[in-house]
């Protein structure tokens, strides 16, 4: 039980407020954010929110445990839910090239969108270039943001699942990162060779990106600046919107609407990613509602520590006792250990950062595959510790 002076991580006032209208769950890989996310996600569902849950980890997590065989760029709704409070669960996953697709056909002509979606330089950018993927997750969370501000969709929270390591707050840089790139100076240089036509801007181009220029034409073919050139003319008028959309997503973001919940494990390199991303979060100044620690083990029987029950099986050893008995008190002595090694990253962590809620789910035995388990999740991530 914690401290009465140690602040408690309280989800259910989180996803009870009717202002609430973005959770972001962010963390490093492998600590149960998808997880986590889908259980939130499913209790404030069943609590009366009408919730759409968008997972950015390309890992597919999000599917199976809803019980779906897929999810894609589009919302759809997960059947099985207890709507007897009125609220409702849909569920997507980012598709960074469909939704780069969307925005363009969205913001160009039928004829300067056909130009630009069949560009070859576009194509590259849309797929994999490094910051795409954070920055088409703005432009989706603006977009389910807009479908709730104009009515056109019956949602009143948004949970976002966000990608593992310190990339998942990648998309809070995604505005200046993407931008920078495409009015930026890397354009300027790939297109100057055409636009000066003479050797003195040849020699700039070469000095400044011929390393990028000959993987990308490697990529692309013989006609890559063409298709740079093509791009750049055709997306001339496109990009200050874009900018402009994700500054207003990120202000979204830093509003008190938004809350951020940092996901963690009870491992030393966890708990120190975990301590990045609140560092990260106040200096950006984004509202964070607290860190869950998953998978805490607890021992069964405190009174009964690792070092008593490692005794007792020598003893059973030493004696030709029952082989099965000392096996059960060895894993005792594991499980004992685990615990209290969970115990002392999760102090060290508080006295780290005294003032910031935590909250802890025990280690589940088993993965979550479907509703049923992530009940139990959502009640545990409720009750926190």
């Amino acid at each position: 039980m914690a401290a009465r002076d140690e602040p408690r991580l309280e989800l259910d006032e989180v996803i009870a407020d009717p202002d609430r209208r973005i959770i972001v769950c962010c963390g490093s890989g492998g600590v149960g954010k998808t997880t986590s996310a889908a259980a939130l996600a499913l209790r404030a569902a069943e609590q009366g929110r009408r919730v759409v849950v968008l997972t950015i980890d390309p890992a597919r997590r999000l599917a199976q445990s809803l019980g779906l065989d897929e999810l894609d760029n589009s919302p759809r709704p997960v059947d099985g839910i207890d709507d007897s409070a009125g609220g409702s669960l849909d569920a997507m996953m980012l598709d960074m090239k469909r939704t780069f697709d969307e925005v363009v056909e969205a913001h160009a002509t039928p004829e300067k969108a056909a130009q630009i979606l069949a560009n070859p330089f576009y194509v590259a950018v849309s797929s994999s270039f490094a910051g795409t993927q954070e920055y088409m997750a703005m432009e989706k969370l603006g977009q389910l943001r807009g479908r709730i501000a104009d009515g056109s969709q019956d949602w009143d929270l948004i949970v976002v699942d966000t990608p593992p390591s310190r990339s998942a707050l990648d998309f809070l840089d995604a505005p200046t990162r993407l931008g920078s790139f495409l009015d930026g100076r890397f354009i300027r240089l790939l297109t100057a060779p055409a636009k000066a036509g003479g050797r003195a801007s040849l020699r700039v181009f070469g000095a400044g990106v011929s390393l990028a220029s000959g993987i990308m034409t490697r990529l692309l073919g013989g006609e890559f600046l063409r298709d740079v050139q093509t791009f750049v003319a055709a997306t001339d008028t496109m990009f200050g919107g874009f900018r402009e959309r994700a500054d207003e997503t990120y202000a979204l973001l830093s509003d008190e609407e938004s809350a951020f919940l940092v996901v963690a494990s009870p491992e030393r390199d966890a708990m120190r990613e975990a301590g990045y991303f609140i560092e990260r979060l106040a200096t950006d100044r984004m509202p964070l509602t607290g860190v869950l620690v998953n998978r805490v083990q607890v021992a069964a029987a405190k009174q009964l520590g690792a070092g008593r029950a490692e005794e007792a099986a020598a003893q059973l050893d030493a004696t030709g006792g029952h082989d099965l008995t000392a096996a059960l008190l060895r894993v005792h002595a594991e499980v004992a250990e685990t615990a209290t090694r969970h115990r002392g990253h999760i102090t060290r962590f508080r006295t780290s950062h005294p003032g910031v809620p935590i909250g802890t789910v025990p280690a589940h035995p088993t993965d979550v595959h479907d509703l049923a388990g992530l009940r139990e999740i959502g009640e545990a991530l409720a009750r926190g510790s």
